[in-house]
């Protein structure tokens, strides 16, 4: 409960929140959801498309780079979601957002002839971000 409570800080209090529908959310979780005036959203029996944000998302950090490592513990999984997650706002390319990212990255103009495009490793090495560097 104190997760959930976590997740929701007061300023921002989701109006819906969609559920799946798993058996593994209690009776505790479902008043309290009612008790901050949220409305339930339940997607319908095997239907994933109805959630298909968070199917993305899952599918992303999947293929991208969880099939790519050992997780050795708790924490070091946790450690590798928060690099990916700042992986993906920052630096990741979104087809959706016109090959943006969502806190948005400035173009580079290519800086003269002789640049090069160098790749900066992320997330270990499992991906890059290009950049323009003047040749030495």
């Amino acid at each position: 409960m104190l997760q959930l409570r976590n997740a929701f800080p007061f300023d921002s209090i989701p109006g819906y929140l969609v559920f799946d529908r798993d058996t593994t959310f209690s009776f505790q979780v479902k008043q309290f959801i009612k008790d901050m005036e949220i409305k339930p959203i339940i997607i319908g029996y095997q239907a994933p498309w109805q959630k298909g944000v968070a199917e993305c998302w899952i599918l992303s950090i999947r293929t991208e780079m969880l099939n790519h490592v050992i997780i050795f513990n708790e924490n070091h999984l946790r450690r590798l979601i928060k690099d990916y997650i700042t992986y993906y706002n920052n630096d990741r390319c979104h087809l959706t957002l016109e090959r943006n990212s969502p806190n948005g990255r400035e173009f580079q103009k290519k800086p003269s002839e002789s640049a090069k495009v160098i790749a900066l490793p992320r997330l270990g090495g499992l991906q890059h971000k290009d950049e323009w560097c003047e040749a030495t």
